[in-house]
Formats: C-alpha cells, sequence, structure tokens
C-alpha cells in the first residue's frame, strides 16, 4: 500500500476543508471555493499540493539514463525548462505520469500522492550501470503551484518549474508555513481542479485506467515526443499514431446545471436517447462546479461515439465538447 505524504501544516488555517482522495493531506478549499477559483484564474495565491511525491535524480548520466525510460526526449533537456513526460507498461499503457524540471545537477519531478514509491522501485530496477542516483525527496519537499501571473517572488535556491499554467515551486517542506504567511491567500486543490478541467489537462488515475494509452488523452505532443524511440511501450505509440485511432478519446462535458450532487469518477457514459438502461460508452473521469461555466466535466468515451451526441453521466444530462478528435 502506498505511503501517504505528511499531512500540510497548512491543513490548520482558518477555514481549511480537508480534501479527499486522491487528494488527502492537503486542503479542499478554504471557506469560498468560487472565490478561490477567481483568485487562482487572477494570477493570486497559492496552492498547496504538498500531498504529490517529490523524486530526484542526480548524477552525470542522469538525462541520458531517463530519455531511455521515458517517452519525453530530455537527453538534453536544458537547465530550467520544464516538461512532462510518461512511463509506459510494455503494451503502451500508462503508468506513470511525471512533471519534470531539471537544475543543471539535478532532476526534480512531482508525481502522484503516494506514486512515487512505485516510481522509485521502477527507476531502480532499470540502472543498471549508469551513473545516476534516485531519491524519494517527500518528506523533506512540498510541491507548491503559483498560478500563471502570479508577481508572488520565488524564495531563493527554490527550483522552479514554470509552464503556461503557471510555476510549481519545490519549496523545503519545513518553509511551507512561512510561505503561507508571505504568499496568501491559500487556496485548495478543488480550485486548481476546476481550472484543470476548463483546460482539458488529463490527471493520471482521474482521466487514466489500466488500459489508456497517451493518444485518448492528448498527451502526444506535450508528454510524448513522437521522434525519439527506445522506450517501453514505444511500439503501441507508433503504431497507433502512424496506422490507426486509439479506441477512446477524451471529451469535455458541460453538465445540468440543476443537480445537487456532482457525478463522481468512474460515473458511466450513456447516450442520452437510449436513457439510463442504455450501452455504456465510456466513464466520467472528473468532475468540477467552475466559477464561470457551473458544473463541467472530463470523460473518457469510445472513439465512434458522435460529437454532436447528448449524453448521460449516470442521470445526469451532459452537452460534449471534443478534446480529443476520433
Amino acid at each position: 500500500m502506498p505511503r501517504p505524504s505528511p499531512a500540510s501544516p497548512l491543513l490548520s488555517l482558518p477555514g481549511a476543508v480537508p480534501a479527499e482522495a486522491p487528494d488527502e493531506g492537503v486542503a479542499a478549499h478554504y471557506g469560498d471555493l468560487f472565490r478561490e477559483q477567481r483568485a487562482l484564474a487572477d494570477g493570486s495565491g497559492f496552492v498547496d499540493l504538498s500531498h504529490r511525491g517529490v523524486v530526484t535524480v542526480t548524477g552525470p548520466e542522469r538525462l541520458s539514463w531517463l530519455h531511455l525510460l521515458l517517452t519525453q526526449h530530455v537527453s538534453d533537456l536544458p537547465p530550467g525548462q520544464a516538461t512532462e513526460a510518461l512511463i509506459l507498461s510494455a503494451h503502451g499503457h500508462i503508468e506513470h505520469a511525471l512533471s519534470l524540471v531539471d537544475d543543471g545537477e539535478t532532476t526534480w519531478m512531482h508525481t502522484e500522492p503516494g506514486n512515487q514509491e512505485a516510481l522509485i522501485a521502477y527507476l531502480e530496477s532499470m540502472k543498471f550501470f549508469y551513473r545516476a542516483e534516485v531519491a524519494d525527496r517527500t518528506d523533506e519537499i512540498a510541491v507548491v503551484h503559483l498560478p500563471a501571473g502570479s508577481i508572488a517572488e520565488v524564495p531563493e535556491k527554490v527550483v522552479v518549474r514554470e509552464t503556461a499554467h503557471g510555476r510549481d515551486l519545490f519549496l523545503p517542506r519545513a518553509d511551507l508555513e512561512s510561505f503561507a504567511a508571505d504568499h496568501g491567500p491559500a487556496i485548495g486543490v478543488l480550485a486548481l481542479e476546476a481550472l484543470r478541467v476548463e483546460a482539458h489537462r488529463p490527471r493520471l488515475g482521474m482521466e487514466t485506467d489500466h488500459r489508456t494509452i497517451p493518444h485518448e488523452l492528448g498527451w502526444i505532443g506535450t508528454a510524448v515526443h513522437l521522434q525519439k524511440g527506445c522506450y517501453r511501450g514505444q511500439e503501441t505509440v507508433a503504431r497507433v499514431h502512424n496506422l490507426g485511432k486509439p479506441p477512446r478519446r477524451l471529451v469535455f462535458l458541460h453538465l445540468d446545471g440543476s443537480e445537487v450532487q456532482l457525478p463522481p469518477h468512474g460515473t458511466p457514459i450513456r447516450l442520452a436517447s437510449d436513457g439510463e438502461e442504455g450501452r455504456q460508452l465510456g466513464f466520467l473521469t472528473t468532475s468540477a462546479r467552475h466559477h464561470e461555466l457551473g458544473p463541467i466535466a472530463l470523460a473518457l468515451v469510445k472513439r465512434n461515439v458522435p460529437v454532436d451526441a447528448p449524453l448521460m453521466a449516470g442521470t445526469t444530462a451532459a452537452a460534449q465538447e471534443v478534446v480529443v478528435e476520433p
């Protein structure tokens, strides 16, 4: 069983409501979900992601070694350039999703809560004669997210992973409370999840199951480099890209706003015309309440579902938008 990350000290802040799986250990919100979303969208505040696993790789051959294992081209990754990468099974199914940055001496990555032990076990099994050292830094390093547009100053010597969606800071866990005091307001993970759904960005364990391949989620290009080979699962990636279509596709859903409860992860997706007894065509992956769009969701459905067909997520009506082309 995966070892949970240490509970965040920021759960003691006023209004903090603990998050549920898979985000236990940090706050879901601090009392006003929509206010927190608006602040995040405006570039204010920060999100405590200290429950995420943090892994580092050091050594002179770290990048050339990782290049052989990951779906991303990282052998020449410049210091400070953020990227994301996957680790696939031999059949091309997604096993790990990594958010990476290299500082010139160390490759830093964060991954889903509790996944770091399985990740490290795999990396250690593939070291062979390469000069690279893998370490679990979760107990000493906390991930903190600053939204795009934030003008917050980053403490000295803190490694930063900067993307179009904001900056991830690898902050000493001992500095988390002082950082919060200087960089508030604190914003819960539900606000960040709502903006993630709005941006159609997949998340391991939410948009994936045991047979998900990268093409289904739009990870080709962002986390998968098509001009490199020599990694586990590469044959499946190349075959589907060159010769076929993925069996499923990610869709964005506008949910019926009259429902009190959001349909949870795993809710069956069916054609609205077939009703609740119709054939299941996929499943809802993440649902959220958005401060402007109302209830929204991502779902994984069969590729041949008509793109203009009204859907049902359980008993909730849903209108779909294309994320991955059929």
